[in-house]
């Protein structure tokens, strides 16, 4: 009998963690290496892209590698008119408030529902429910 496992299927009896995604198309866009170099460790932002009917598996991926001098400690990953994430080396995010600017226009219910927007609109592609 033969079994086919995915993301969503549960294989931990032949070792597959359940965080596991075997079947991707993963597109890479390398500054180095015309192809990706096995054992290789390459710097960069992977990204879950939108689902589209173009690609033959249900999950797309993009990974653009980043200049070794472009690297930061706590990389930005999401930047916003209110707010930044960051993600720290352990791999956890922090959330940023960028300066308030209070002025004749300022409104404070604006003011929440701007942070409010982005922070859904931000956490929806880096947090998995």
């Amino acid at each position: 009998m033969k079994k086919v496992f995915n993301a969503k299927g549960s294989a931990n009896e032949q070792g597959w963690h359940s965080n596991t995604a075997l079947c991707v198309n993963l597109k890479t866009l390398l500054r180095s290496d015309r192809v990706m170099k096995s054992g290789r460790e390459y710097p960069g932002v992977l990204r879950r892209d939108v689902e589209c009917e173009e690609f033959r598996y249900d999950e797309h991926y993009t990974f653009v590698e980043m200049l070794p001098w472009l690297t930061r400690r706590n990389p930005r990953i999401y930047q916003g008119k209110y707010i930044t994430i960051t993600r720290r080396p352990n791999g956890e995010l922090r959330l940023n408030f960028k300066p308030l600017k209070i002025d004749k226009d300022f409104s404070v219910v604006r003011y929440a529902l701007g942070v409010s927007n982005e922070l859904m609109h931000a956490l929806e592609g880096l947090v998995d429910n």
